[in-house]
């Protein structure tokens, strides 16, 4: 089992997560955040840390965020690693409660 980021974390991009993952499995995208699943050790670490309440245990994603178990597998072969904590964007905030974000997903 994996975990998985889900379209909470569209236009957030909160970073709290890559600050404890262990084996730095987080790619970053320009506006949202993904799991490599081929490196996640399920440690559950990441899912307390996130602000936007974003990270799911791939058998508990919400029956509406299943896609993004297949958009995390597929985004993170192409994203960059990201290892160190970043500033959130500066309207984070704003749109943490957001629903429906998935079509602002950048790829």
């Amino acid at each position: 089992m994996t975990y998985v980021v889900t379209e909470s974390c569209v236009r957030c991009k909160y970073t709290d997560c890559v600050d404890v993952c262990p084996v730095d499995c987080f790619r970053e995208g320009p506006n949202f955040l993904v799991i490599d699943p081929d490196e996640c050790i399920d440690c559950t670490l990441c899912v307390a840390e996130c602000p936007a309440e974003a990270i799911f245990a791939e058998d508990d994603v919400p029956e509406s965020q299943l896609a993004f178990i297949a958009l995390n597998a597929e985004l993170s072969k192409q994203w960059k690693p990201i290892t160190e904590r970043k500033e959130a964007p500066p309207d984070a905030d704003a749109w943490k409660d957001v629903k429906d974000k998935a079509h602002l997903l950048e790829r």
